[in-house]
């Protein structure tokens, strides 16, 4: 790790996906307050109270907004870091997140709610193409022996925003009446800070080499994030991937998702990306409260535990981190969505016995924590590493699209529908997440692969074998190729021929 790559990796992650994570969690403390604006803002206008009916529906707008936003920004993955570059992507992202903290800062001001509701459809976007472009420009920065520590930093910091985002907005500091304008302005100061500082550091080597065909940027920026001169090694290894896929050129999602050749990578990010989201992670967050009020904690003090659940996940996403190379990917996310299923059926049991059985509200807080941990190790901060990782230059940026859009899509799905569930179902409600978990679980049993410490075109080789499909390298002329200093010679000899 040198200081460059640790860097870049912190400034991006601390610029864009810190903000998703504070943006998700921001609203929630401060929600009565800023409904008693809604109200009052509509009493001055019109001289009547708001309806119980229309303020829930706004409000339902400023939550929901959030997500639809997020989808419309996957949308835009793949024209944008395919045309401005992953670093420019990041920094043309920022602008979004500016203007909407200014408007959220200033709404209260202005006496308008509707510039708050427009605001999370703006700060939706930025967190839609953040959650997608970090993952993809630091895997691409990274070596292979690092890729899976790197690529968890940026869930480690949206996690980070969603604590920093708890603890700013406890009554006592910004979550009330007088402090919610400036908890939601706060958002633009990461983006405003990257926006000044990601300039110095280099693109992609990858985008580069592979799209923008120059090699002497490319080999510059490699020996700046690596710390020494001799790159050859990594230069050549992107020549075979730019030359394995010549035949196909850019996927767009349309060519991606009928293309033979990566069929089993197309499946298995939906199937993570889905089961990421309808796991119940934001329903057990919704519950919590519930759970520690059944379990005797203090109303006034339940703001301070769930701060502390938000801590727990930092925790545990920080451990992630340093046990991927170990462990690698996959385990993780067995064991990950195996906590979680456990964690989901023990709940259902626990919430039906609690009102014969005292000692349940204490089994239901322990799913609650055994949930969150499973979830942080490996559904949480995995599927994105596993995008970057099983998809190659050309078809990276189409999978990241689809990925983004299949998360962002859930994530409005559960919000939309848990209120149903729930009111349906009740506690009965978990057991379609145990089975959810259950379902992603023997799916990444016998069709995900290990990723740990494999190049790219390892891992593409991997997955050839399964759709069935061959990836011929003529040796000799590879052999000379790689017998050149500085990988000069005519790049040729590498095709894919489908079976």
């Amino acid at each position: 790790m040198t200081i460059p790559l640790a860097l870049v990796a912190l400034i991006s992650a601390f610029g864009s996906s810190f903000q998703y994570g504070y943006n998700v969690s921001v609203i929630n403390s401060p929600a009565p307050y800023m409904q008693d604006f809604y109200n009052q803002t509509h009493f001055d206008r019109t001289g009547v109270p708001m309806g119980c009916g229309f303020q829930t529906l706004l409000w339902s707008l400023t939550v929901s907004m959030f997500p639809l936003g997020g989808f419309f920004g996957s949308l835009m993955v793949w024209p944008l870091v395919n045309n401005c570059g992953r670093k420019g992507t990041l920094l043309i992202n920022n602008l979004f997140s500016i203007a909407a903290a200014i408007l959220m800062g200033t709404s209260e001001i202005a006496k308008t709610y509707e510039v708050i509701i427009l605001s999370r459809v703006i700060m939706g976007i930025y967190a839609g193409l953040a959650s997608n472009v970090v993952p993809m420009f630091l895997g691409e920065l990274s070596p292979k022996n690092l890729r899976g520590a790197i690529g968890i930093v940026p869930q480690l910091f949206i996690t980070l925003g969603i604590l920093v985002a708890q603890i700013l907005g406890l009554n006592s500091i910004l979550g009330n009446a007088e402090g919610w304008p400036v908890l939601l302005g706060l958002t633009g100061i990461p983006s405003l800070l990257q926006l000044l500082t990601l300039p110095f550091f280099p693109e992609s080597p990858r985008y580069l080499l592979i799209q923008k065909g120059n090699e002497e940027q490319a080999r510059q920026a490699l020996q700046r994030l690596r710390g020494w001169d001799d790159v050859d090694d990594e230069i050549e290894e992107m020549f075979q991937e730019d030359r394995s896929e010549k035949e196909e050129g850019q996927f767009s999602v349309l060519s991606l998702c009928t293309f033979r050749g990566l069929r089993w990578q197309l499946i298995s990010i939906i199937v993570m990306m889905m089961g990421q989201q309808l796991s119940g992670v934001n329903a057990v967050f919704y519950y919590a409260d519930r759970i520690f009020e059944s379990a005797g904690v203090d109303s006034s003090s339940i703001q301070y535990v769930t701060v502390s659940i938000g801590a727990i996940n930092v925790v545990m996403t920080l451990l992630a981190v340093f046990i991927v190379e170990s462990l690698g990917r996959r385990i993780l996310l067995i064991a990950g969505f195996v906590l979680c299923c456990a964690s989901c059926a023990l709940l259902t049991l626990a919430l039906n016995l609690q009102p014969t059985v005292s000692w349940m509200s204490y089994l239901s807080i322990g799913c609650v924590i055994v949930y969150i941990i499973g979830h942080a190790l490996g559904p949480s901060p995995i599927p994105a590493v596993m995008i970057t990782e099983m998809f190659l230059q050309s078809s990276r940026p189409a999978a990241f699209m689809v990925g983004g859009s299949v998360h962002w899509l859930s994530n409005f799905t559960v919000g939309l529908v848990f209120l149903y569930m729930e009111a349906g179902l009740g506690p009965y409600s978990f057991l379609i997440f145990c089975a959810i978990c259950l379902a992603t679980v023997v799916y990444i049993f016998f069709i995900v692969p290990e990723t740990k410490n494999k190049t790219f075109m390892e891992i593409n080789r991997i997955m050839a074998k399964r759709n069935k499909v061959e990836i011929q390298e003529n040796k000799e002329e590879l052999k000379d190729f790689c017998s050149v200093p500085g990988g000069q010679a005519e790049r040729k000899g590498i095709s894919t021929s489908k079976m």
